[in-house]
């Protein structure tokens, strides 16, 4: 059985910042989260059966989540930590499980997911950077933030102009398409600050 595709979700500055001291820059984007939420829930309309999404986090990312958020509700959760097993057990429903690799992530939300959910990497950097160099890694959902807040992580792929290191961006029609979503044309403002939803998808 292949590996299914990997879909890297990120909202990032205009040099690709995305978080510092363990959490996002930028505060009150809750139309943006709320984006985020139904991307990563929504399943494809051609799934036989009921799947279900996988989210893939780094701890950090996992514990940098409000706890009465965890987990993310109706998506299998993975959490990639150093100290999992190489062969976790069968987490309680309604709970995370937890693997050692990006590999040992995609496995699992291979095996769980035959029917055909999607599998979401949601950071944090060297999580990305890992996923990146997979050759399941398809497409990038990135949220483009036009503006700058102090960041000590950055995302591993400067996203700009429409075509950068092998990966290409799509048009908003595509974007819709894929996610479901209504996206509005040049981007949006919320709290002050103005941002855009892109799809990025390897061109190689």
């Amino acid at each position: 059985m292949a590996s299914p595709e990997l879909t890297l979700i990120v909202a990032a500055t205009r040099s690709m910042g995305i978080g510092f001291q363990g959490t996002m820059p930028w505060k009150g984007l809750k139309r943006e989260m709320q984006y985020f939420a139904r991307v990563t829930t929504r399943v494809p309309a051609s799934s036989s059966q009921t799947p279900q999404n996988a989210v893939i986090m780094g701890r950090k990312t996992w514990d940098s989540i409000p706890p009465k958020f965890r987990p993310l509700k109706n998506r299998l959760n993975i959490v990639i930590t150093r100290s999992a097993p190489a062969n976790p057990p069968s987490p309680p429903s309604g709970s995370e499980i937890r693997v050692p690799s990006v590999e040992a992530a995609l496995r699992y939300a291979q095996e769980a997911n035959s029917s055909g959910g999607r599998v979401f990497v949601m950071g944090g950097a060297q999580i990305y950077e890992a996923a990146l160099r997979h050759p399941a890694a398809k497409r990038v959902l990135l949220t483009s933030i036009d503006a700058e807040f102090e960041c000590d992580t950055v995302f591993p792929l400067m996203l700009t102009g429409d075509e950068v290191d092998g990966w290409k961006k799509r048009s908003r029609e595509e974007l819709q398409e894929w996610t479901g979503e209504e996206v509005d044309e040049g981007g949006q403002e919320e709290a002050g600050i103005k941002y855009e939803f892109q799809m990025w998808e390897r061109s190689e």
